[in-house]
C-alpha cells in the first residue's frame, strides 16, 4: 500500500463553503484527491491518502481515503465529497460518514508520528532525486501545499532522521503533479 499525506496550510475546515479557492484552496485538495485515485478507466486499489486541513474555522483536520468498492467518488463531484465528509465530522472521534473516507481532529505530527515506522519521505526540492533515492516498499510520501510544509514541520520530520528528503525534479510542481509522478514512479518500480 502506498500512502500519501498531501498538508495544506489553509484548507477550510469545515463544509461551509462554494468557492473552493476563497476555502484555502480545496481546488487543489480535490486535484490531489483526482492524481492519487483516478486512472484512465479506473481507480488505484493500492492508495491511502490522508489530507491535513489547517484553515479555519476549526483546524486541524484530518481526512483519509482509502479504495473501498463502495467509495462515493467521482471525479465530477469530489468537492460535493469533500463538502460532505467536513459537514459529517463529529468531536472527539474518528468518524467513517462515507465508504472509504474517515475523519477527525488530528495534527499534522500526530499523523506522522503513527506511521514512523514506515519508510516516509518528505518531497523538497533539496533532496534526493526521486529516481536515484532508494524507495523502499510501503512508502508513505509528504506533500506539501503551495506554501510547502512549514519549516518549524520540516524541521522536525528531518531532525527525525527516519524521514528522508527527495526530490521529483528541479521545478515545482502542483501537488497534483506530485502524486502522479509518485505513482507513475512506484507502477515502474512494481512496489
Amino acid at each position: 500500500m502506498r500512502e500519501f499525506i498531501y498538508y495544506s496550510t489553509s484548507g477550510r475546515t469545515s463544509g461551509n463553503f462554494d468557492d473552493l479557492m476563497q476555502a484555502g484552496r480545496l481546488d487543489i485538495v480535490c486535484h490531489t484527491i483526482i492524481a492519487a485515485f483516478f486512472l484512465s478507466h479506473n481507480i488505484r486499489k493500492d492508495v491511502k491518502l490522508h489530507i491535513i486541513l489547517n484553515g479555519p474555522p476549526d483546524p486541524p483536520k484530518h481526512i483519509e481515503f482509502v479504495y473501498d468498492k463502495d467509495l462515493p467518488i467521482s471525479k465530477k463531484d469530489i468537492a460535493g465529497l469533500l463538502k460532505r465528509i467536513l459537514y459529517k465530522y463529529k468531536k472527539g472521534i474518528k468518524s467513517n460518514p462515507f465508504p472509504g473516507c474517515f475523519i477527525e481532529k488530528k495534527s499534522f505530527m500526530k499523523v506522522i508520528e503513527e506511521l514512523k515506522e514506515r519508510n516516509v519521505y518528505v518531497l523538497d526540492k533539496k533532496g534526493e532525486d526521486l529516481y536515484s533515492a532508494d524507495i523502499k516498499e510501503n512508502p508513505v510520501f509528504i506533500i506539501g501545499d503551495e506554501g510547502g510544509i512549514p519549516k518549524k514541520e520540516k524541521r522536525s520530520l528531518i531532525k527525525t532522521k527516519k524521514i528522508i528528503p527527495i526530490s521529483v525534479g528541479p521545478e515545482m510542481y502542483f501537488a497534483s503533479h506530485v502524486a502522479v509522478i509518485l505513482n507513475n514512479y512506484l507502477d515502474r518500480k512494481g512496489l
